[in-house]
Parts: structure tokens; C-alpha cells; sequence
């Protein structure tokens, strides 16, 4: 049995991927839960919802210590400290609204997904072609999910000005893009450092993001010689070492 869940969770079968995309597909969900809850009051099928998910995250992170050859190299990655949160928020009553917050971190996760993007190189075309441009906007969903939850956890209740998903949300945006309103502002020491941490990465990430958008059409094909990956789509020859190289186009088989 134990070989069969490995190839599952590690291998390269149909199956396995499909079974990879499935657990994608539930981060995701949860995600989607985490905000939309948000916004009403946590009613008995919530609470009973969040008592599927955190059974179901257990039961993930279980199956993958139980697969891991060294146990201990798991608590290494930052991806499992965010389950253990995402757990304590969903399963602990005594927790309740102020510990919640901790399950936007398994956003985290998409960014560890490496086999999943390897197979989205290998399923799709589309995304060969953008991928700088979807890590860059993954990167900066992450962050901005993740620095929503922070604020939301930290100002609400304390600062009127924050009610919801939808006012953390709109203050993190608006400090962002460095519009700054000034129609909501975070109160106390954590608020402010929370607000320092949005201007300095938030603006790194977009400005990443803008450069992909916006700088010339790239395609990548590693030279041989230099290894350069980037280069330009009907480039024939290598601009770092000169060496020929041979890009493959729609029309060639």
C-alpha cells in the first residue's frame, strides 16, 4: 500500500499527476473558503466545514510524514509549518476568530508546487510561453492573500476601519500600488510594521510583475554552450556566446 501512495504523491503515471491536481485544486478551495467566510458570521456549518478541512489537511500532512524517508527534514520547509497553522485554525475551538487567519498561509504551498509546474510546462503550450508571467502574478496573489490575512487577523475588532476581508484586502492593494487614500490607516506598532512590510515587498513583487508584462517577447531554449536561457523568438544564434541555437517553432515537427 505504501508504494502505491508514494507513486501517487511522487510519481510520473497519469494518475499521479491527476491525483497532484486534485490536491492543487483543494489548496485552492480552501483558500477560496478562508475569504468568502470571512464575510459572514461563523454559523454551526461553518464550523462544522471547517472541521472537514482540517481533518483533510491532517490527513495530507499524516500521509506525507508517514511517505518521508527522513521524517525530521520535513519540518524544514516553511510549507509544512503553514499546514500545522492551517490545522491548529481549522480543528481548535478554543482558537476561534483570532487564530483563523493562519489558514491563508497554505497559499504558500502553490509556491512549492514544483511538480505541478513542471507537469503544467509539459501539459501546456500557453504556459511554456508565459510562465515568467505566471509565477510573477502566483508570487504576488500569494502575497497579497497572505498580507490580507495578517491584517484582517491583527486589526479586526480593534480598528474600526477593517470589518472585513474586503477592507484589508482593498488597504493592502491601495498601500501597494502606493495610492495610499489615507481612508484606512492601521493602528498600533504591528500595524505600522505590517504596513512597512507591504510597501517594501508588496511594491518589489508588482514591480516584478510589470516588467514581465511589459518587457519583449522572450522564449526559452537553453544554449548549449553558455546556457543562457532567455532568448529572443527568432533568434538564431546565442547573444551571450555567439554559439548557434535551434528554437523550435509551431511549424516543425
Amino acid at each position: 500500500m505504501k508504494a502505491k501512495i508514494r507513486e501517487l504523491y511522487e510519481g510520473h503515471s497519469v494518475a499521479a499527476h491527476r491525483f497532484r491536481y486534485l490536491l492543487l485544486g483543494f489548496d485552492l478551495v480552501t483558500i477560496l473558503f478562508v475569504i468568502v467566510t470571512s464575510f459572514f458570521p461563523h454559523t454551526r456549518a461553518v464550523e462544522i466545514t471547517d472541521a472537514i478541512f482540517g481533518v483533510l489537511i491532517l490527513g495530507d500532512f499524516a500521509v506525507r510524514l508517514w511517505l518521508e524517508r527522513q521524517p525530521w527534514r520535513l519540518f524544514l520547509r516553511p510549507a509544512t509549518w503553514a499546514d500545522l497553522a492551517a490545522v491548529l485554525s481549522f480543528l481548535a475551538p478554543i482558537a476561534g476568530e483570532g487564530l483563523g487567519f493562519l489558514r491563508i498561509l497554505r497559499t504558500l504551498r502553490l509556491l512549492h508546487s514544483y511538480q505541478t509546474l513542471r507537469r503544467l510546462r509539459q501539459d501546456f503550450t500557453t504556459f511554456r510561453e508565459y510562465e515568467d508571467v505566471v509565477l510573477a502574478t502566483t508570487n504576488l496573489a500569494v502575497f497579497l492573500f497572505v498580507m490580507t490575512g495578517l491584517i484582517y487577523a491583527s486589526q479586526y475588532g480593534v480598528n474600526p476601519e477593517i470589518r472585513n476581508y474586503a477592507d484589508a484586502l482593498y488597504f493592502t492593494v491601495t498601500t501597494l500600488t502606493t495610492t495610499g487614500f489615507g481612508d484606512i490607516t492601521l493602528q498600533g506598532s504591528w500595524g505600522r510594521m505590517l504596513a512597512v512590510a507591504v510597501m517594501i515587498f508588496g511594491v518589489t513583487l508588482f514591480l516584478r510583475l510589470l516588467q514581465v508584462l511589459f518587457r519583449p517577447t522572450k522564449v526559452r531554449q537553453e544554449c548549449e554552450t553558455c546556457g543562457l536561457v532567455l532568448h529572443d523568438a527568432d533568434a538564431v544564434h546565442c547573444k551571450h556566446c555567439g554559439a548557434p541555437i535551434h528554437i523550435r517553432t509551431e511549424g516543425q515537427v
